[in-house]
């Protein structure tokens, strides 16, 4: 059974070690998530996660299974739209339907917030991951930006990359 919490000011550390440990590195290659082949280095650390969860404008949804973190999203309330971003499955625990119940998650809470529609940005050569969100409804809106690639605690991009808007209206 899976719980979900709230992140919180001690959770930080555990937060960065789980998304690193998804998309980056050796780690991140037992699931099908990683971009260690697209960006080196971090995909986030402690410091960054921190300040996501003093912006009153956002939180850190945490999946807990047996009291252990499994997963993670970063929602932000954009007045009309819900942001998501670094939605996050343990490696060892891709495949098991976890990514669902977090998206099912993000629903709710944007129900809950009032908003009727869900942002993303997605790096454009990641279509495994892209095809995955429009399977469970997300559109392309056309919309592109640049990767952010002026700051190293995002990752250190080994090609030129850009990310694509995926929106799904609820």
């Amino acid at each position: 059974m899976i719980h979900f919490r709230k992140a919180e000011i001690k959770d930080s550390e555990s937060i960065a070690t789980l998304v690193n440990s998804a998309y980056r590195g050796e780690s991140s290659k037992q699931g099908w998530t990683t971009e260690a082949d697209l960006l080196g280095g971090q995909r986030t650390d402690a410091g960054k996660i921190q300040e996501m969860i003093e912006d009153s404008s956002s939180h850190i949804e945490l999946a807990l299974k047996d009291g252990e973190l499994v997963g993670c999203v970063y929602l932000k309330n954009e007045k009309s739209v819900l942001y998501i971003g670094m939605l996050t499955v343990n490696p060892t625990l891709q495949n098991h339907g976890l990514g669902k119940i977090l998206l099912k998650r993000i629903e709710e809470i944007a129900m809950s917030w009032g908003l009727k529609t869900i942002r993303m940005n997605v790096i454009s050569l990641r279509q495994e991951l892209i095809d995955y969100y429009e399977r469970r409804g997300y559109k392309r809106t056309g919309r592109t930006e640049p990767f952010p690639d002026d700051d190293p605690r995002n990752g250190i991009p080994k090609i030129k990359l850009e990310f694509h808007e995926l929106t799904k209206l609820l």
